[in-house]
């Protein structure tokens, strides 16, 4: 079920409300960005979040080469203090509900009031990235 969060970043510019369900699980993924930054990060339909303050200090990272199409990934973070707020995508997949259309990829590190208990008791879903296969876990998963 969904409920409301406050996040931002570590400086407070970025702010957002979002609206999560994050018994569904909590992301971790094998591709070269994920496995760099450590993210960790819960799914949402793109009409969940709405940015509350700090637009102007958002900015934007989207990988090239890339096995995305084309302005269909792009990973926001504090142009101040650094840290990776969520990631805007997009996919085609109507078997899957979150991700048919855009979507949001939040930090989990970045949502404020999210309890322990929530995140302990979400599952982890593993994501075979590297091989473009984020829908099924990856062969070794300890690293993540």
């Amino acid at each position: 079920m969904l409920k409301a969060y406050h996040g931002s970043c570590h400086c407070k510019k970025v702010q957002f409300d979002v609206n999560l369900d994050v018994s569904r699980g909590i992301h971790k993924c094998n591709c070269t960005y994920c496995v760099k930054t450590k993210y960790q990060k819960v799914f949402t339909k793109a009409d969940q979040l709405t940015l509350k303050t700090g637009e102007d200090s958002l900015t934007n990272y989207h990988a090239s080469p890339s096995g995305w199409p084309e302005g269909h990934i792009h990973h926001y973070f504090c142009k101040n203090c650094g840290v990776q707020v969520y990631s805007k995508g997009y996919l085609e997949m109507p078997e899957h509900d979150i991700f048919n259309g855009w979507f949001y990829a939040v930090n989990l590190a970045t949502i404020d009031d999210v309890t322990p208990e929530e995140i302990i008791f979400a599952p982890v879903i593993y994501e075979d990235g590297i091989n473009d296969n984020q829908l099924n876990p990856p062969k070794e998963t300890r690293h993540l």
